[in-house]
């Protein structure tokens, strides 16, 4: 456990339970959140993770703007669903990007896990440009990683941050029901 571990820890659970209730302040810690985690999973060789975090942290300037146009529009930050179709074709781009991505990561890396690491990162997109989009499907992606997750970080030995993923897992169960029903 390191001093950068706890922080991205801390910022981690503040971040989430601010998405949770749909606060704009959610963003600016969550830029400082990624770029703490970037370079830990950098250090733990979890390549995938840390690539995810540059994508996080250009994402969340995206859904802050997207957010504050909702807030501006509507009032609050409006939630909405997939179609069925679109709920499938997300589950199938999810399953083949993460293939194409853990090949690529298997082959031309050290990645120490690159097949679970590259299953994590690729729903971790898939679930935040929902969540930028104001789409409830987001939290039962993040439920799936969050479990995903707690696993992978105990085997590479990052407890606090397999801790981390147990919250969040706690808040995206959280997440999916209160924005379910303003879905």
């Amino acid at each position: 456990m390191t001093w950068l571990e706890i922080v991205a820890f801390v910022l981690g659970i503040a971040n989430v339970t601010l998405v949770v209730r749909r606060s704009l302040w959610n963003y600016p810690i969550a830029l400082v959140m990624v770029s703490l985690y970037g370079l830990l999973f950098w250090q733990e060789r979890l390549y995938s993770d840390a690539a995810l975090q540059l994508f996080f942290f250009i994402i969340n300037l995206y859904g802050w703007v997207v957010w504050r146009r909702s807030l501006a529009r509507e009032g609050e930050v409006a939630v909405g669903t997939l179609r069925p179709v679109a709920q499938g074709v997300w589950l199938a781009g999810v399953a083949v990007a993460s293939l194409l991505w853990g090949g690529a990561m298997a082959h031309w890396t050290d990645a120490a896990m690159p097949y679970w690491d590259a299953v994590n990162a690729v729903a971790s997109v898939a679930a935040q440009i929902l969540l930028a989009r104001r789409r409830l499907e987001n939290w039962l992606l993040w439920i799936a990683v969050d479990l995903s997750s707690i696993a992978l970080y105990a085997v590479k030995g990052l407890t606090l941050t397999a801790i981390l993923y147990v919250i969040f897992l706690g808040l995206s169960v959280w997440g999916y029901r209160e924005w379910r029903v303003r879905a």
